[in-house]
């Protein structure tokens, strides 16, 4: 008679698989709270004590760990000699293991979790025996997901040894493992507010596939952290599956919007950074300020919103061309206008960023890895460093100029009037290229530029820049200084009659 070892903190499934192994002729073996929940539905288990000849021990740390169970798994069926040694000290083969381990990512992300509790979830049975159990995988079927109990059953109902599918289970069970080993080890550095520990181990889950990636040749998935965090978390409640690029757009869009916090913000977004971003009464109102600044590039863009979207924002939308709009909620109303657009996708949620997440970049043979960027600091712990400090009117504008720059790529400059950027240069190789640029896109828009306000992510090399600027007719500047030029730019400002802030904090987004 074949055995199974069934042990499980996921029940899902549970029965259903032990059902059917037992119609097979199967005999069961389990643990604790798994061999309860097979009784409690009618189904006989073997206790692994009675197996072992040992009691759990150790409040639960001990019941898997002994010969009588991975020799049952290791041994190879081929082997003579394994088969001898097995009858020798009395062991009967195990011919299939279906364990999921103790919930130790679930339980440390809690805000109230003890070290200790979370040392009690760091399964130590569970893993030894899935990996016994896959590493025999050509005579023991070593199953980690609930979701492959049916295909299991299937090929044992058929009576298909499928080898194929024994070495993708066993595949599945190593990747797991990993994964769960990964979690253990951020945490301890996490205890140790390790930022940089010596070795960085991502465990990264498919969320899905993807048509394809940035190019129609180029094959893609979407892979997580943990299920549910960050763009995951988003529920789609219409239009298209989302693409490669649908997802680094959104990405862009709600960085844009993340600076805003409670504000009513609306980021319009093109190639990961914004062509529009305003502030407003209400999210009508912001979306049309930021559709002001450049609504040529706004077609085919895509749409963040820090406020839920009403009827009257949805029919505004919707007569733009636009991928993507994610906002924290929708009415039925806006749902049901959204919806005439079939390739419009439509995102419900914030998706913040997971507590402790590092910001990671791909390079070739490895990753850059560094902190999250630091909060903005406020206006007070800004410098004023021309004769002329900024108006009431300016410092609002600046300060929003300061959070909108800090999300578009470097070089980049921000000019802005009345909480809305009204010209944005993005992707310069020099500063002063990038100003002219943010004052043609606002003229093309036929946005006066004079009396506005100017932001830019990194300190002026050169008094260029400036003078630029005051052609254009800005009034105000905000920018992180630190240039061995600053005098010279500072000079340049107070020749103008500008103002000018130095906020000590660098923005750039490569």
């Amino acid at each position: 008679m074949p055995r199974a070892l069934l042990s499980v903190s996921n029940k899902d499934g549970l029965v259903e698989l032990a059902r059917g192994l037992v119609g097979l002729g199967w005999e069961l073996i389990s643990t604790g709270g798994t061999a309860r929940a097979l009784r409690e539905a009618g189904l006989s288990a073997v206790d692994v004590a009675s197996i072992t000849g040992f009691p759990e021990m150790l409040d639960g740390r001990v019941k898997t760990l002994h010969p009588k169970v991975h020799g049952a798994l290791l041994a190879r069926r081929e082997a003579p000699e394994h088969m001898r040694a097995l009858a020798e000290h009395g062991i009967q083969p195990i011919d299939l293991v279906a364990v999921n381990l103790y919930p130790f990512r679930e339980t440390v992300s809690r805000a109230d979790i003890a070290p200790d509790e979370a040392i009690e979830q760091i399964d130590i049975g569970g893993p030894s025996m899935l990996r016994s159990a896959a590493k025999n995988f050509a005579s023991v079927y070593a199953i980690v997901d609930p979701g492959d109990y049916a295909r299991v059953l299937a090929a044992l109902e058929a009576s298909d040894d499928d080898l194929d599918l024994r070495r993708l289970l066993a595949g599945k069970v190593f990747a797991h493992t990993a994964a769960y080993d990964a979690a253990i080890s951020a945490w301890f550095a996490a205890q140790r507010s390790d930022v940089f520990p010596e070795r960085m181990t991502l465990g990264l889950e498919r969320a899905q596939t993807l048509r394809y990636g940035e190019n129609p040749d180029q094959r893609a998935a979407f892979y997580v952290e943990r299920p549910g965090d960050g763009l995951a978390s988003l529920v789609q409640r219409g239009g298209k599956e989302l693409s490669f690029n649908n997802l680094l757009d959104l990405e862009g869009a709600l960085l844009a919007t993340d600076p805003f916090g409670e504000q009513v913000a609306c980021a319009i977004v093109k190639h990961t950074t914004p062509c529009g971003l305003a502030v407003g009464r209400d999210a009508l109102d912001a979306y049309r300020k930021a559709l002001a600044c450049d609504p040529v590039s706004a077609f085919g863009s895509v749409i963040s919103l820090t406020v839920p979207v009403d009827e009257a924002a949805a029919e505004a939308i919707s007569s733009l061309f636009v991928e993507c709009i994610v906002a924290p909620g929708f009415s039925d109303a806006a749902v049901e206008i959204l919806g005439r657009k079939k390739n419009l996708r439509v995102l419900q949620g914030t998706a913040p960023w997971p507590k402790g997440s590092a910001d990671l970049k791909r390079v070739r043979g490895g990753l850059l890895v560094q902190e999250r960027p630091a909060a903005m600091g406020a206006y007070e712990t800004w410098q004023v460093v021309t004769r002329r400090a900024p108006t009431d009117a300016e410092r609002d504008d600046l300060l929003f100029a300061w959070r909108a720059v800090a999300t578009v790529k470097s070089n980049a400059i921000v000019l802005a009037r009345d909480g809305a950027t009204i010209g944005i240069g993005a992707g310069q190789m020099s500063r002063v290229d990038a100003s002219f640029l943010a004052v043609h896109k606002a003229r093309t828009a036929s946005h006066a530029t004079s009396g506005a306000v100017l932001g830019s992510d990194a300190f002026f090399p050169f008094r260029d820049g400036v003078d630029q600027a005051a052609e254009a007719g800005i009034t105000a500047i905000v920018q992180p200084g630190g240039s061995v030029r600053d005098a010279e730019v500072i000079a340049a400002a107070d020749e103008h009659g500008m103002a000018m802030v130095f906020t000590g904090q660098r923005q750039f987004r490569h």
